[in-house]
């Protein structure tokens, strides 16, 4: 077989499998559904630093907040009288963080806010939550240079996060290692695609040239 047939099959085949590839993430995207940044409510609790006990009162003030947020919205359908509610209650979430810092014997201080905050990309299920800015509930505990957890307070999704485990800003871990996996797969078949066909491109012409 002519050296031009058998490079030509090579591209051939090389146009199929990206084509194929493509298909995959179309029809993988076609299983999730994006959500508006206008059609949530969300939760940012930035820890003092990243030291094992700071990380640790950060995940106490967690649970206390989301659990007395989670009571507020559950019976809740509509999102501006789920924010409407929260807002009203920031009083009390400050009440809380103090209280448990309290418990912890630290007097540590804290800022809550509820207002535009910043969120990187997040899944939940087959709902996608863009990145971007989210109406939010901000705890700043002490300089808050900790890693940061976040959630989804309305509709109620915090337990989830709960179960994955501590959430990093994009910048400092672009997701978890269940999300990462798909994409490294997909790196690794394309480059081994791309060098496959270069090494016998590459075979080919040099036994043209013996």
């Amino acid at each position: 077989m002519k050296p031009t047939v058998i490079i030509y099959l090579l591209f051939s085949l090389f146009v199929l499998l990206v084509s194929w590839e493509e298909q995959s993430a179309v029809a993988v995207a076609s299983l999730h559904q994006e959500v508006s940044t206008e059609e949530a409510i969300r939760l940012r609790i930035l820890a003092n630093s990243d030291a094992v006990s700071d990380q640790a009162v950060k995940r106490e003030i967690r649970d206390e907040v989301n659990a007395a947020i989670t009571t507020w919205v559950t019976d809740i359908t509509d999102l501006e009288e789920a924010k409407t509610a929260i807002k009203a209650n920031i009083p009390l979430i400050e009440e809380i963080v103090a209280v448990e810092l309290k418990k912890l014997g630290l007097n540590q201080t804290y800022e809550v806010s509820f207002s535009e905050v910043q969120f990187p990309t997040k899944l939940y299920g087959n709902l996608v939550y863009p990145a971007g800015m989210y109406d939010a509930v901000l705890i700043t505990l002490g300089e808050g240079k900790g890693e940061n957890w976040w959630c989804v307070l309305f509709p109620p999704l915090c337990f989830l996060e709960m179960a994955n485990g501590e959430a990093v800003e994009a910048d400092r871990a672009t997701s978890t290692e269940t999300e990462e996996q798909p994409a490294n797969d997909e790196v690794e078949v394309s480059f081994f695609v791309v060098e496959l066909f270069e090494s016998l491109v590459e075979r080919i012409f040099s036994s043209e040239e013996v």
